[in-house]
């Protein structure tokens, strides 16, 4: 007899799998909030004021239980570039976890660059902070919210660009009616309101004429012309001092000449010139025919072996590579860009020293540190390791206290720019302080990096071999090397050429094994092998050996 089948389970059907939630999920319990707020230049007249935006997202927060804002961040800059303060910080603050979501107004708010924004969720993601908009369905919690957002960031991008090409637009259209186009009036010049023209400045106009005078019947150069005019106290359209550079752009433009010239668009006689036609050719020629020995000039700059190694001791500034004709010979020099772009009356007085001469020193120098380097680095190397060693603590303690030095400066702003934005302080108290406290927190974060970087890295001694191959090469190149070749191991070797009451100092890099490349093959194409970067370099108070008369 056959029993009654046993009743069984209905077979599962294979290959699919339980349907999953594609939503975000919303954080539950505690949750820290960054908020950021930003307001560029294109929002004058767009409900997107700084206090608009921040209202708007503590009410949003108001309304998640367990939602807390711990820290907020402001800019008031474009969104297409990442280089806002506010940004940083808030790129900082979620590196070293002390928020879990990211809260802005809108997109746009965050980056108006598609590219940009996609590396700086990435950033976020890395450290495992969320992203949220307000007013838009967006929370990289989520597959969909990561797709809306990247959606919402093209948007953004081509928003930007709208309104760019509507400005280039109606900059275009004015510039066909003869009207100043928009950005910095031309030294010389004021723009009447009414009319959108340009119309002489009747203090200006005499001055800026005088510079085409000085130019064209004189025969002074832009930088001679500069000097000029800053020592019988003229300022320049900033109330700064003249450079040659503003000379040079000065006599280039063709305002002067009653004319408008914008992108393609040019309109001759548009409003009253302060230049004829005439003058303003002769400074085209003087220029073009300048500019040609300007050029062969740049062309021989490796003939400047110390350019960007030398720092002028009065104004800090690098010293770079001039030279004078005489009557037989070219003479050369180092001289500090200062006096080289404000002339013999700006205010730095450093004096001019002599390339070749100094070229000359350094490279022996070189030579004969390294034919007696070996026992020279040891030693060097022994006593920056215990000088490590015995430092630890006080730099550790140092950098402790740089950190919290950081936070308070950052505190310090925020706070100014809360009292400022609520009306308890105006622009004329907040702006100085705020002013100082940002310089004083750009040294502060330098110094910091220092320290970090000090207690992470220690000076090792060059493989065996390196030190010859230098000596070897620097031989080389004194005796048959190019000027180019001398240049490179001159960067390569040094890391800066002090200026000091006892002379000139080199200060000389730590080799190592990438400092020199391999003894050439058969197959090389040059009897002296090219000096590579290295990676390593002593501070100021590393390799500095003695060299009388430099």
């Amino acid at each position: 007899m056959t029993g009654k089948p046993t009743p069984t389970s209905a077979p599962k059907r294979r290959g699919r799998r339980a349907p999953t939630s594609t939503q975000p999920d919303t954080p539950t319990g505690p949750c820290r909030v960054c908020v950021y707020i930003r307001r560029s230049t294109d929002d004058e007249h767009q409900p997107f004021s700084l206090l608009a935006q921040r209202t708007a997202l503590h009410k949003y927060v108001d309304n998640h239980p367990g939602w807390v804002i711990v820290c907020e961040f402001e800019d008031d800059a474009s969104g297409a570039t990442t280089e806002r303060p506010g940004l940083k910080k808030a790129l900082d603050a979620a590196k070293a976890g002390m928020y879990d979501v990211l809260l802005v107004y809108r997109v746009d708010r965050f980056s108006r660059s598609l590219a940009q924004f996609v590396d700086l969720a990435a950033t976020l993601d890395a450290a495992n902070v969320r992203f949220t908009s307000a007013t838009e369905p967006v929370d990289t919690g989520g597959a969909i919210g990561r797709m809306i957002l990247q959606f919402l960031a093209v948007f953004a991008e081509f928003e930007r660009n709208m309104i760019i090409d509507r400005v280039k637009s109606g900059m275009t259209a004015k510039a066909s009616k003869g009207q100043w186009a928009g950005g910095t009036r031309p030294y010389g010049y004021l723009v009447d309101k009414d009319t959108q023209r340009l119309v002489p400045h009747s203090e200006e106009a005499p001055i800026l004429r005088d510079i085409f005078r000085l130019y064209t019947r004189e025969r002074l150069g832009t930088r001679a012309i500069a000097s000029d005019l800053n020592e019988r106290g003229v300022p320049n359209r900033t109330g700064k001092k003249w450079s040659g550079h503003t000379i040079n752009r000065i006599l280039d433009n063709p305002a002067y000449l009653g004319d408008i010239a914008y992108r393609d668009v040019y309109v001759p006689d548009a409003h009253e010139p302060l230049i004829d036609r005439d003058t303003f050719r002769r400074a085209q020629d003087i220029a073009n025919a300048r500019g040609d020995v300007q050029t062969q000039r740049a062309m021989s700059d490796s003939d400047y072996y110390l350019t960007g190694l030398l720092t002028c001791p009065q104004c800090g500034q690098r010293y770079i590579g001039t030279s004078a004709n005489g009557r037989t010979r070219r003479y050369r020099y180092y001289t500090c860009f200062t006096r080289t772009r404000y002339g013999k009356h700006a205010t730095c007085t450093a004096p001019r020293l002599p390339a070749d001469d100094l070229d000359h020193m350094i490279l022996k120098a070189l030579l004969d540190f390294y034919t007696t380097a070996e026992p020279v680095l040891a030693a060097m190397i022994q006593r920056a390791h215990a000088q490590h060693d015995t430092t630890t603590d006080d730099r550790r303690a140092e950098l402790t206290a740089t950190a919290h030095q950081i936070t308070s400066t950052e505190n310090a702003i925020d706070r100014y720019h809360t009292a400022f934005e609520n009306g308890t302080m105006d622009d004329a108290t907040a702006g100085p302080r705020i002013r100082d406290l940002r310089q004083r927190l750009a040294q502060l974060r330098t110094r910091h990096t220092e320290l970090d970087a000090s207690l992470t890295s220690q000076p090792e001694p060059p493989p065996p071999g390196t030190v010859a191959r230098i000596r070897d090469h620097l031989s080389a190149i004194m005796t048959s090397g190019t000027a180019t070749e001398r240049k490179a191991a001159v960067e390569t070797l040094i890391a800066e050429v002090q200026l000091t009451d006892q002379g000139v100092v080199p200060v000389f890099k730590i080799p190592t094994d990438t400092t020199m490349p391999p003894p050439e093959t058969d197959g090389g194409t040059s009897g002296v092998p090219p000096v590579r970067t290295m990676v390593r370099s002593v501070g100021r108070a590393g390799l500095e050996p003695a060299t009388e008369g430099l």
